[in-house]
């Protein structure tokens, strides 16, 4: 009779396990979904880290100069020769040829503010004394000194030969404008090579007419 009940009981428990509902199964992660939350939990974190941060302002750039070249002149020097006497910068040409007058007797005719008639002609005559080393003879002239009014000038000659020293009468051939006014001409002497030296400080010779009716 035991052994009768307990089989029945056994069989009881059997069939109440088997009617009994089953557990669901264990849902299988969607590897999808996890990678697109992933993704987005490493972006937001991103877009947060950068909205924290804030850009520090570089310093502006230093400009480093750049040193030009710069041209700089060189200066000659050049020596002045010194020669005897202790006089420097006097050329040779200053030494050969030079003139010098005598203020009361340079004019020999026609002193300054003669009056002439328009078209007058007339011959005006200065002395001179050769104050340089060189002999003035063939090939020295006077000449226009290229400055004031030529009236015409045509120079006559000089006459022989002068040595240092030595004065001598020059003269020039003039006409009077004929327009009426006050006229001045500057001349000077010339050697042969055709240099012009002049008088006392380096002065010219002059004529000054004044033409009236």
């Amino acid at each position: 009779m035991k052994i009768k009940l307990l089989i029945i009981t056994m069989l009881g428990a059997l069939v109440f396990t088997a009617c009994a509902p089953s557990s669901p199964p264990a849902p299988t992660p969607d590897t999808a979904l996890i990678s697109t939350a992933a993704a987005q939990t490493v972006i937001a974190n991103f877009t947060s880290t950068a909205a924290a941060w804030t850009a520090t302002p570089l310093p502006p750039p230093t400009e480093t100069p750049t040193s030009l070249a710069l041209n700089t002149p060189t200066l000659e020097i050049t020596t002045v020769p010194t020669l005897p006497g202790g006089t420097p910068g006097a050329t040779q040409i200053s030494l050969c040829d030079r003139y010098t007058w005598d203020n009361a007797t340079v004019d020999v005719n026609v002193p300054d503010g003669t009056q002439m008639t328009p078209g007058q002609d007339f011959v005006k005559t200065w002395k001179i004394k050769n104050a340089g080393t060189c002999t003035w003879g063939a090939g020295y002239k006077v000449i226009y000194a290229g400055y004031v009014d030529k009236l015409s000038g045509v120079p006559q000659p000089i006459n022989g030969v002068i040595g240092p020293g030595q004065e001598v009468e020059i003269s020039v051939q003039f006409k009077a404008p004929n327009k009426i006014g006050e006229y001045v001409s500057a001349w000077t002497l010339a050697n042969p090579n055709g240099t012009l030296f002049f008088g006392n400080g380096a002065k010219p010779l002059y004529v000054k007419i004044i033409v009236k009716l």
